[in-house]
């Protein structure tokens, strides 16, 4: 092994350690984390890699009763299978942001204090009283500690960003360095006010069976609590990365990947810990490729629900095997917070299939910040409402467009091109979803290119959606928050008609695995607004089909599926499903197919399987294994 390249290691790790729990990082996460895998490989048991949080340097030392430990990780999806063994297991988004404890005596909050260095904390009582979600007295007399994570939300943020611009105060960096820089602030404390808590640990005398149940406990006390789901099977595990993927995108807050936990607390404890991590407890990680390229301009896309989206054109750039040349910058608020402009300098990342993203700037241009006050489409001012910049014009032709797209691409209408939509809008041939079934032979001869024939076969698409199925018919409308895995969930719950959907009230979906407080508020307040639409669509004859008995045709068979596809995503991972297959986000010696329509990709999943000798097949080989003209 090489000495000199373990004892640089050493100085970045601890380097990069202190700035970040000073809040002033100067590396993303996945920078970091590469840089202890690599000590990792050279020397697994380095005591570097077993130091958690940072030395507490400050007057406030105060020691913990416990020692607050850290968290093992891995990054890929067989890990965590062998870890999880058959263990019943729970699972949290890793929430980014600073770990607390509070400490109550009689039912009082004696003193609060950050991690430090797993034996010392900073007493932090002084901020603590100002996070509203702390609660400074609970309803139990006993001795009882709460362990957390301080966050900061990206409302919150902005709120606070104006404020220090009032008080003449630097604007903060990121949301990211935020936390740990006002807990180590000596002045203006009351800024705290604008973090919150989630609480996920307690520790007191009496023992509490399961960690659903002491998450309950903790709500009880008046404590907010991160959303746990249980998770039986490796599907069931896929689907809550991809729904983390998701909120890491869209989330009102940072994520850094998923906590899962052994539910049963006695397990705990026959398990043990290190000196660094529990055993009982594992950290999954997105293992994401970075690079840093200049953004040449930023465009401003307006979805069906009026927000508008930003999406930084780049100079192109290799990463994961693909040319990139377009970056999502997640919503207004993050533009906003970071002040992205042209000539940036940006660092993002790609991880697997997913799109890539910004993680944060690297260099400013010197050209001026700005973001549009009118949309882009239909030139109507736009509203800006928390993180979000949103077109609130209905009848925005952009608006229109993707909803009826959406609902043509979720509805299977084959041959109704985007062009083609387009071209129907501006001659008014259509404006709204219900116009599709009211277009005559005529109307669409009056389009470009399009002859008799392909004017019958779309009329007879067109009429062939209207057998459909309940959570088809209710993901084509477009509601907030209501993906096709979403509506699936309420459908499974028992509400099998339309009409159960129109009738369902918060309280329903929060008892929904998916579900939190505000994401099932925003699901009832869209489905409400689309109530005219849903009776006008019911009207035209509607017929909904019951549901589908499973096949066995690919009975106990892994598929895994990359690269472009001639349908939804969704319903190839259906088609499995319903005939005893499973489906995979990931590559693994349990996958038997990996369905690729190029033979030549360039995918990350395309080499694994190569790697791993496991079949490649089409959509079409796909289909012909159903039907029988293919053998398994």
């Amino acid at each position: 092994m090489s000495l000199k390249k373990i004892l640089k290691l050493e100085r970045e790790i601890l380097k990069n350690k202190e700035l970040y729990y000073k809040g002033k990082a100067e590396l993303s996460d996945i920078e970091y984390d590469k840089l202890e895998e690599s000590l990792r490989k050279l020397d697994p048991k380095n005591k570097v890699l077993e130091i958690i949080g940072s030395e507490v340097k400050s007057k406030n030392k105060v020691a913990h009763d416990t020692k607050m430990l850290s968290l093992d990780k891995c990054y890929d999806l067989d890990d965590l299978l062998k870890w999880k063994k058959d263990y019943e297991i729970v699972g949290m988004y890793k929430i980014d942001g600073s770990s607390c404890s509070l400490v109550y005596k009689d039912g009082k909050l004696e003193v609060a204090k950050t991690r430090g260095d797993g034996f010392y904390g900073e007493d932090i009582s002084n901020k603590a009283i100002y996070i509203n979600s702390i609660p400074k007295s609970i309803n139990n007399n006993e001795d009882i500690e709460v362990r957390g994570e301080i966050y900061c939300t990206e409302q919150d943020f902005l709120a606070l960003s104006d404020e220090m611009k009032i008080l003449g105060m630097d604007r903060p960096q990121s949301m990211r360095n935020i936390v740990a820089g006002l807990l180590g602030r000596k002045e203006k404390i009351y800024l705290s006010k604008y973090l919150s808590f989630f609480a996920f640990e307690v520790i007191q005398d009496e023992k509490i069976e399961t960690e659903i149940k002491k998450n309950k406990f903790l709500e009880q006390l008046g404590f907010k609590t991160p959303k746990l789901f249980n998770v039986k099977t490796e599907k069931e595990i896929q689907e809550k990365i991809s729904e983390y993927e998701k909120f890491n995108k869209e989330g009102d807050y940072l994520v850094d990947g998923l906590v899962f936990t052994i539910n049963k607390t006695s397990v705990h404890e026959e398990l043990g810990a290190t000196s660094h991590h529990p055993r009982y407890k594992m950290a999954f990680k997105l293992r994401g490729e970075t690079a840093s390229s200049l953004i040449q301009e930023i465009t401003w896309q307006v979805s069906r629900n009026g927000i508008l989206t930003p999406v930084a054109e780049i100079e192109p750039v290799e990463l994961s095997g693909a040319k990139i040349s377009r970056v999502t910058l997640h919503n207004f608020g993050i533009v906003f917070e970071n002040l992205i402009k042209q000539g940036d300098e940006i660092e993002i990342i790609r991880s697997g299939e997913v799109i890539p993203k910004y993680l944060r700037t690297v260099k400013e241009s010197k050209f001026k910040f700005s973001y549009p006050k009118k949309c882009p489409s239909c030139k109507e001012l736009v509203k800006r409402l928390e993180i979000r910049l949103v077109c609130q014009n209905r009848n925005c032709f952009a608006r229109q467009r993707e909803s009826i797209l959406h609902f043509i691409k979720v509805m299977n209408i084959e041959d109704l091109s985007v062009k083609r939509l387009e071209e129907m809008l501006n001659k008014k041939v259509i404006k709204i979803i219900p116009d599709l079934y009211a277009l005559t032979k005529e109307d669409l001869l009056s389009l470009d290119k399009t002859k008799e024939t392909l004017a019958v076969k779309l009329l007879r698409n067109i009429e062939n959606s209207l057998n459909t199925s309940v959570v088809k018919f209710i993901t084509a409308l477009g509601l907030s928050g209501g993906g096709e895995n979403k509506c699936q969930k309420i459908y499974d719950a028992g509400y099998k008609n339309v009409e159960d959907f129109l009738k369902l009230e918060k309280k329903d979906l929060i008892e929904i695995d998916g579900f939190a407080e505000k994401s099932a508020e925003s699901f009832i307040d869209s489905i409400k607004d689309n109530t005219k639409l849903v009776d006008e669509l019911l009207k035209l004859g509607f017929k909904f089909k019951k549901d589908v008995k499973i096949g066995t045709a690919l009975k106990d068979k892994v598929f895994c599926i990359t690269g472009k596809l001639s349908r939804s995503r969704s319903d190839i991972e259906k088609d499995i499903k319903n005939n005893g297959g499973k489906s995979s986000s990931s590559i693994s010696n349990k996958t038997n197919y990996l369905i690729c329509n190029d033979e030549n990709s360039n995918s990350s999943k395309f080499k694994k399987a190569k790697e791993l000798n496991i079949e490649i097949i089409s959509e079409l080989d796909l289909k012909e294994l159903i039907f029988g003209e293919k053998k398994l």
